[in-house]
């Protein structure tokens, strides 16, 4: 019983990283495990034609809050299909540098009035507040963490939201017969996605882990059980949370 308890394959929910120098190659060569990779949401465009419903102006803006790479993407996707030619002297504000940076792919980045955060959002909203007197362009999915309006709202910035890109699960029916001993998640849309494929899901030894509060909830509420949970004091990565419960069950 206790051997079947060990962990010898685990599913990451997630597009396989690009660099060799991924925690999860580490994680996988050092505990001597199969681990694999497959995203089980994926993002779509909405189309320029479905954004004018929405009644946004993009001319109306002089300030664009980015939160993501794909909102960049989209952003400017949406720009070109719309025929509107961003202005030189539009403002950006970026949840962090890594995304500020990411602008590099569509403007000169150098020329621009750049700002950017440390990683969440409430470390931008005070750049933000400081520029109170621009009119914000917040190009989402049409899943928005409640946070980022509640505190533009909150201090009174004048922004409109446009819904640019969806969250939409992927198809994962050749998955079907394929067990794994972890399955990894880190989002709420993620366990939607493997209700949604598979609607008679039965955990029975496969682990659970889970990344951040929003996600544990959303196993718990799906009637599973979370068996890894990061971040946490002495696991800030789902790779160290993971590897300290391989160890923990391997050596038995």
């Amino acid at each position: 019983m206790i051997e079947d308890l060990k962990v010898k394959t685990i599913l990451v929910s997630q597009p396989e990283p690009k660099s060799d120098a991924s925690p999860y190659h580490d994680l996988a060569r050092k505990q001597k495990v199969n681990v694999d990779f497959r995203p089980f949401i994926h993002v779509e465009g909405v189309s320029a034609a479905d954004v004018r419903q929405q009644k946004v102006s993009f001319t109306d803006h002089t300030a664009v809050i980015l939160t993501s790479r794909n909102a960049v993407d989209h952003y400017f996707r949406v720009c070109e299909e719309m025929r509107f030619e961003v202005p030189t002297a539009m403002k950006y504000f970026c949840m962090s540098e890594a995304i500020a940076f990411y602008l590099q792919k569509y403007i000169t980045y150098r020329k621009r009035k750049i700002y950017y955060g440390k990683q969440l959002f409430v470390d931008l909203i005070d750049t933000i507040k400081k520029h109170k007197t621009e009119n914000f362009l917040l190009p989402s999915s049409d899943l928005l963490k409640p946070v980022i309006p509640q505190l533009l709202e909150d201090n009174k910035i004048n922004y409109t939201r446009a819904i640019l890109y969806k969250t939409v699960c992927s198809d994962l029916s050749d998955l079907e017969d394929v067990f794994y001993d972890i399955l990894v998640f880190f989002s709420p849309s993620g366990i939607k996605s493997l209700f949604q494929n598979f609607p008679n899901f039965i955990q029975n030894n496969t682990r659970i882990a889970a990344f951040g509060q929003t996600t544990v909830k959303a196993v718990a509420e799906a009637g599973l059980k979370v068996d890894i949970e990061a971040p946490s004091v002495k696991a800030p990565s789902m790779t160290m949370a993971l590897e300290q419960y391989i160890k923990g069950v391997n050596k038995k």
